[in-house]
């Protein structure tokens, strides 16, 4: 079984006093948000996790500099998962939900 995170959010890119949050629940198991999850603990410790910020400007330029280094020197994702093995799983997946149904 799959595990969840909740996520608070803002309605708003910038929160103010008067933005209430909202909470979501998002799955961990799905890989469009494990890459966008490495990407920002990357980000968070290659370039924000020791930086001295004094304003916001200087925030996002930080992070202009890291996004623009990372897409100068891109790495291609390389898949290692065997594929037998995935399509395996998915059977065995399939069999248990039809015992259960």
């Amino acid at each position: 079984m799959g595990y969840s995170r909740i996520a608070c959010v803002s309605s708003s890119c910038r929160a103010t006093a008067n933005s209430s949050p909202s909470c979501v629940t998002l799955s961990t198991s799905a890989s469009w948000l494990n890459a966008v999850e490495g990407f920002f603990a990357k980000l968070t410790k290659r370039r924000l996790k020791r930086g001295a910020f004094c304003s916001i400007v200087d925030l996002q330029a930080a992070i202009n500099r890291f996004l623009k280094e990372t897409n100068d020197h891109p790495k291609p994702f390389v898949w290692t998962a065997d594929p037998d093995k995935i399509i395996a799983a998915v059977k065995r997946g399939y069999q248990t939900l039809d015992l259960i149904h």
